[in-house]
């Protein structure tokens, strides 16, 4: 008995301009982190291509120029923020005076600073989770791609985080971001794209959005958008 083949992304194409946030939106297995995978290089598609600033996103040069926030936390135990940074830093070929003027900046900024010596096995995931963004920052990237950089903050933590995407965005950087709280999404992005079983539902301005969905909120354009998908209105 033969199964049919089935794929993680099928026919998903969109382009990310200088200067633009997009965020990525859908339900659980959707294909945001399979995006996100394929873009940062960790697999590599069967078909179709993938490229950054115009190059394959093969080419080993392009890491300086991202930064990437992943979804959950992964840090040695017995290491402290400023290990990490130092480890960084040594990576992007930072001179000391770049990384140790940046680290400071944003440890100050994202409430880190006062647990700078302390090992990142004491830090709450809240506190992992600014820690992930110092590191992602410290290179000051082009291209930040951010997998739920709300994920496990209070809304303290969220509101510091808002506030600092926002700032990247005023500053011209460009930010491709997934998550799944859609009133942030609408609040910071420029473009949606809005994925269900690996396939593109919805690319371009929220606004556009409400007005397809005849919605008030992207909650609700987003959760018409899927329930039309089940009641077979939708030409996928």
């Amino acid at each position: 008995m033969f199964k049919k083949e089935s794929f993680a992304l099928q026919d998903v194409s969109f382009a990310l301009p200088e200067c633009e946030t997009l965020g990525l939106i859908g339900a659980n297995g959707a294909g945001k982190s399979t995006t996100i995978r394929l873009l940062m290089d960790f697999i590599r598609p069967d078909t179709g291509t993938i490229t950054l600033f115009g190059q394959p996103v093969t080419d080993l040069g392009l890491r300086n120029r991202i930064g990437y926030l992943p979804e959950t936390a992964s840090f040695p135990a017995n290491l402290t923020i400023l290990d990490l940074i130092r480890f960084t830093a040594a990576t992007c070929d930072m001179t000391a005076e770049v990384w140790k003027e940046r680290s400071a900046s944003l440890l100050n900024t994202l409430g880190l600073w006062e647990a700078r010596h302390k090992r990142l096995c004491t830090y709450s995931k809240g506190m992992q989770q600014r820690a992930n963004f110092v590191l992602a920052l410290l290179n000051d990237p082009q291209l930040l791609i951010l997998d739920e950089p709300m994920s496990g903050l209070d809304p303290i933590g969220r509101g510091q985080i808002i506030d600092l995407i926002q700032r990247l965005k005023n500053e011209g950087k460009t930010i491709l971001f997934c998550s799944h709280i859609l009133g942030d999404v609408d609040r910071l992005v420029d473009k949606l794209l809005v994925l269900h079983k690996g396939k593109t539902l919805f690319a371009g301005p929220p606004h556009e959005l409400l007005i397809q969905q005849q919605a008030d909120t992207i909650e609700a354009a987003f959760l018409y958008l899927i329930n039309s998908m089940k009641d077979g209105q939708h030409d996928a």
